[in-house]
């Protein structure tokens, strides 16, 4: 955006360089290293006149509040930040000093700001073996933000509220444990020691057909609790992993494109 208004950033490719080069927060990248981002092994015949061409219309749509120079070492983007990136980490460090504070309302409340900075899929639209690597990747943080606030609702005492969503997430992810631990959490503090029990049994099924393994140890631990009808134990308790320390791993990038130019 440029004083509110959305920059035309060219055809899918161009956006893609663009990207590529937002994710790199201000550092170089080599000519190769860009060729191997965007095309992979496989590069076009003309791919260096296509490189040029697209470097040469970011500079044009950017404008002067922008620079895309080439260092000698490599293409470096300054002065054009992905605005998701920046307001998220803000999110973040707010939620870890609220957390830090025993503010654990608001904590959870920021966790979910951050969460919400996700639109559609990361980078979406664009095609580039770096960009669908990346995709992944951000797709894992998503998970983890969402894991993290929905921990943070459970501590809170909302457990009833959220097993739907959490049953959702669960057929979404059926192998994903933490979702399956916080599901069997969030059952058993609703007073459904059963249904929690009857969680893990499908949970570990499905890892043993899938994966041949065992639930990992912080299914076993909540199992063994449930078991035993020991009081519910805190969220993180059953893996070792703070909720706090959950949400500052989670955080991410989030280009659509969409770009501010300082």
């Amino acid at each position: 955006m440029r004083d509110g208004v959305e920059i035309p950033l060219g055809p899918p490719k161009q956006r893609a360089v663009l990207a590529v080069l937002l994710l790199q927060e201000g550092r170089p990248i080599s000519y190769d290293g860009l060729v191997e981002a965007l095309w992979g092994g496989a590069p076009p015949v003309h791919v260096r006149n296509l490189v040029q061409k697209y470097v040469s219309g970011l500079r044009r749509a950017l404008g002067d509040g922008a620079e895309l120079a080439w260092t000698g070492s490599g293409y470096r983007l300054t002065g054009v930040q992905a605005d998701d990136l920046r307001r998220r980490r803000e999110l973040v460090a707010e939620a870890l000093t609220a957390r830090d504070a025993g503010e654990l309302h608001r904590a959870t409340e920021l966790a979910g700001r951050a969460e919400e900075l996700w639109r559609g899929e990361f980078a979406e639209g664009l095609h580039a073996p770096y960009l669908a690597a990346e995709r992944l990747r951000w797709a894992e943080k998503r998970l983890t933000v969402l894991e993290a606030r929905l921990a943070g609702r459970i501590e809170l005492g909302h457990s009833f509220e959220y097993v739907h969503e959490l049953v959702r997430l669960v057929a979404a992810h059926p192998l994903r444990e933490r979702l399956s631990e916080l599901l069997m959490l969030a059952l058993y503090r609703a007073g459904r020691p059963a249904d929690a029990l009857t969680a893990y049994e499908a949970v570990r099924q499905r890892l043993a057909e899938a994966m041949g393994t065992d639930p990992g140890p912080g299914l076993r631990s909540l199992h063994a609790r449930v078991l035993r009808q020991d009081p519910a134990p805190a969220p993180g308790d059953a893996t070792g992993v703070a909720v706090g320390g959950a949400v500052e791993v989670g955080v991410g990038v989030g280009v659509g494109v969409g770009v501010s130019v300082e």
